[in-house]
């Protein structure tokens, strides 16, 4: 499972953990649920794994800096960002039980 990781990440992570607060990690997409088509879109969870409300702006925001943060990505899948570390690693599915969708 790949990580990405960069100083440049995680002073990032540091600056959306403000625009998040109580979020540990984001989770990062191209898949708008409420798009046709490709659109960047951001979820925010607490530590246990709990949905933390974005406004849209603050998601779509979060979600354009991270994918521009990390143009190698293959950003046909969603990514978890961990706000504490900095590290970006393929979405797990422990957020989808208790949220009930990616």
């Amino acid at each position: 499972m790949p990580e990405y990781r960069s100083p440049r990440a995680h002073r990032l992570a540091r600056i959306l953990a403000d625009m998040a607060p109580g979020a540990a990690v984001l989770r990062i997409s191209q898949l708008d649920p409420t798009q046709s088509w490709p659109s960047p879109f951001c979820r925010a969870y607490d530590r246990l794994g709990r949905g933390i409300p974005l406004t849209r702006v603050r998601g779509l925001t979060a979600a354009r800096w991270v994918i521009r943060a990390h143009p190698d990505v293959p950003w046909d899948q969603p990514y978890d960002l961990d706000l504490d570390s900095g590290v970006l690693r393929p979405a797990t599915e422990r957020h989808v039980a208790v949220e009930g969708a990616r």
